[in-house]
């Protein structure tokens, strides 16, 4: 199965982008992944926070198939330790499903259609972070989670 993640807005800061990249090859030797970075939008200065909200969600939408399966990086998700989820991740690899898709959303969230087509909704944490923080923290976190299938000794349990 390909593993996607999706995410809308360049990473900006030279210290995240790095370990994106880093953590982006180290996974691409255990998995098929790929990184999909939709444009942000533009002119979002006096638009509503709902219509920013549907806006890019409309954006991710387009770039969903029918068949994926669909997990929401988002803060009312389910928290998970990294041994847990790693067995949750390899029942989802066993789907019949052609891609597994994860999404981290805007400053603002998830559109109420993003809500509706997700399968899953996970939590990284209970503490607040910026989107572009959580595409690092995420990809260590997947990464991780690939050597305890693997049975590499990355992960100290």
């Amino acid at each position: 199965m390909k593993v996607s993640l999706i995410f809308t807005g360049k990473t900006t800061e030279k210290y995240l982008r790095e370990g994106v990249d880093d953590y982006t090859e180290r996974i691409r030797r255990y998995s098929s992944f790929e990184i999909i970075c939709l444009p942000e939008l533009k002119h979002t200065r006096n638009m509503p926070v709902r219509e920013q909200k549907e806006k890019e969600g409309i954006t991710i939408m387009r770039s969903l198939r029918n068949d994926d399966y669909v997990i929401l990086l988002d803060e009312k998700g389910i928290e998970y330790s990294t041994s847990e989820f790693s067995a949750v991740y390899e029942r989802i690899l066993m789907m019949a499903r052609k891609r597994l898709v994860f999404i981290i959303g805007g400053a603002w969230g998830f559109s109420d259609g993003l809500y509706a087509r997700a399968d899953m909704k996970v939590s990284l944490s209970r503490m607040t972070f910026s989107h572009q923080t959580v595409r690092l923290l995420f990809l260590e976190q997947l990464y991780r989670i690939c050597t305890i299938i693997k049975g590499d000794p990355y992960h100290h349990d």
